[in-house]
């Protein structure tokens, strides 16, 4: 099934469509007023992270998808992977079609920013998918989860799993990233909304106070890590990439949350 997007809610196409591509048109750096507003408006992560490259895809003058590479968080992510400066790889930090993209619309885009990427000289791009179910209190789901079926039908490098960890989940379902627990126990700027959602007021917390708010107002999910994955854009980088495992399948949400029971 083709994953697609609508007000932060996935929906899915039936695998047999076909886009008409004559009906759409993929703008490298698309601005990043439009890729954002599409992003916030209908990603479940509703945000965006700091952008290399953007493209937009259109179907005349609609944004109707958007795939934006990005910096990783560490350099080790690219440096590992291709044994290139981290300059000359990216991350393909979204990826997100509307929800009316027939199928096949996802490959047929990814492959051509792909390839442009490749024509600008970029050496390797990485991918993670998050498998994890996650839903908001109220039980309203938020995502599925996904294994990175688009990424397999690239022939992508699967590469395992990132490391496990227990992330934060707020009431909505959305996660309280690390990086936002930096600045909320630095007292960095930037926090506002992140302050607004946990009822807080002050500009600082001490360990005790942030320990407590975390502990009433967040709750905890045990991630055994996302799926990674990797294209080499170069002859060089293909040479030194590891070599891939074999690909994760997808198992029914029933099976997976037994699965995660025991």
């Amino acid at each position: 099934m083709n994953q697609r997007w609508r007000n932060g809610r996935s929906s899915y196409r039936i695998p047999d469509e076909v886009i008409q591509t004559r009906d759409y048109e993929i703008v490298t750096m698309a601005t990043e007023r439009e890729v954002r507003a599409l992003v916030t408006a209908h990603h479940y992560l509703r945000s965006l992270p700091p952008s290399r490259f953007r493209f937009g895809l259109f179907r005349g003058d609609e944004l109707v998808g958007a795939a934006v590479f990005t910096y990783p968080t560490n350099d080790r992510t690219i440096t590992n992977v291709f044994g290139c400066p981290a300059i000359e790889g990216a991350e393909l930090g979204r990826l997100l079609l509307l929800d009316d993209v027939p199928g096949n619309g996802e490959s047929w885009f990814v492959a051509e920013c792909l390839r442009r990427l490749r024509r600008i000289g970029l050496a390797g791009v990485v991918s993670f998918s998050d498998p994890v179910p996650r839903s908001s209190l109220s039980g309203v789901m938020v995502t599925p989860g996904h294994i990175g079926t688009v990424y397999q039908a690239l022939n992508a490098v699967y590469l395992g799993r990132s490391a496990a960890r227990t992330l934060r989940l707020l009431p909505d379902g959305s996660l309280l990233s690390d990086r936002t627990l930096q600045k909320l126990r630095t007292g960095e700027p930037g926090t506002r909304a992140i302050r607004e959602s946990l009822g807080l007021t002050g500009t600082e917390l001490n360990r005790d106070e942030l320990t407590a708010v975390l502990r009433t107002r967040t709750r905890p999910l045990k991630h055994p890590g996302n799926h990674r994955y990797a294209w080499s854009l170069s002859k060089a980088t293909a040479r030194t990439m590891p070599h891939g495992l074999p690909y994760p399948k997808w198992l029914p949400l029933w099976q997976r949350e037994l699965d995660s029971f025991f």
